[in-house]
């Protein structure tokens, strides 16, 4: 962290992040960034009125201060989605902030406006892919049950719509329900909310087939999904599975295990899913977020349309 922030502020941006770590239940990746994205403003805020940034600094930000950070951050090359994180970072921080720090009015940060920036449309697998990688998940060289526990992922995964976290957060209190077609999971997700979701037939057959084979006693409190020596399955093996059955499959780099929740939305509403029912089962907390996917439909049906109708094919 830059030796321009004050070590008050520093220590506050700290107690921040271990906020974050401990209540929100915050990736350590998003926390990294976090600290990456208000570190890199409290510097360049230092920089830009010489000395170190302090609490003084903080409070006296204007808008002008604002559009300086963000004019330098652009000409350095970073993008707006990029820009818009950070600033959504300082947000969260003076926000934080202003409810422990008498006299800190965060009114300047935070009704400045990220610069627009197209969202990327999420990359699903079409019907016929996502079948064949649940089918060849694994390869042939692997033990039995470690086959079998592979391919329960990733058919939770596309069958129910789960990040590849939640999916490895089921314990053996949840086997009963993952087994049970028709029966509902409780799926803890982001900011430790909590969703149901059901449980698919092929999804219960799968899990159900894994339990079988696993050599690891099942016990209420261990990991559903076991590593070679019994531990929770480390998601870097998904993670590898898939990279493995992409290249034998020759699908693209984008096909990933999430790319498997992007394909349980975009096939469901494909089929006609009411898209709060999809926001739902995905334990979107925005709308907004879910309607990504009615673009990516969209997206879909003009890419076979350009390949299909004769006049496309014309211009």
């Amino acid at each position: 962290m830059s030796l321009a922030i004050s070590p008050a502020l520093r220590d506050a941006l700290e107690r921040w992040l271990a906020h974050l770590a401990a209540l929100n239940d915050a990736s350590d990746h998003t926390v990294a960034a976090y600290r990456g994205d208000v570190a890199q403003f409290l510097d360049f805020l230092a920089r830009h009125h010489g000395g170190a940034a302090g609490m003084a600094q903080l409070r006296a930000v204007d808008s002008r201060d604002l559009r300086a950070w963000m004019a330098q951050a652009r000409a350095s090359g970073r993008g707006a989605r990029s820009l818009a994180r950070a600033l959504s970072a300082l947000k969260g921080f003076v926000r934080w902030l202003a409810e422990r720090e008498d006299d800190f009015d965060p009114t300047a940060i935070l009704s400045a406006r990220a610069p627009k920036h197209q969202r990327p449309l999420p990359r699903p697998l079409d019907e016929d892919a996502a079948r064949a990688v649940t089918e060849a998940i694994s390869d042939d060289r692997a033990e039995a049950w470690v086959r079998a526990r592979d391919s329960a992922v990733v058919v939770l995964l596309y069958g129910c719509g789960l990040r590849i976290s939640e999916a490895l957060g089921l314990t053996g209190r949840d086997a009963g329900a993952a087994t049970t077609p028709g029966a509902t999971l409780r799926i803890t997700g982001k900011g430790g909310k909590e969703r149901m979701v059901p449980v698919l037939p092929a999804a219960a057959e799968a899990v159900a087939s894994y339990l079988r084979q696993c050599p690891w006693p099942m016990e209420p409190d261990a990991p559903l999904f076991r590593g070679l020596r019994g531990g929770a399955l480390n998601p870097r093996l998904v993670t590898r599975a898939m990279e493995g059955v992409r290249l034998r499959l020759g699908l693209p780099a984008t096909a990933t295990p999430h790319a498997l929740r992007h394909s349980f939305a975009t096939h469901l509403l494909s089929r006609g899913g009411d898209l709060r029912a999809i926001q739902e089962l995905l334990g979107h907390a925005n709308l907004s977020t879910t309607q990504i996917y009615t673009a990516v439909d969209a997206a879909r049906l003009m890419e076979v349309y350009r390949d299909a109708h004769p006049r496309a094919r014309e211009g």
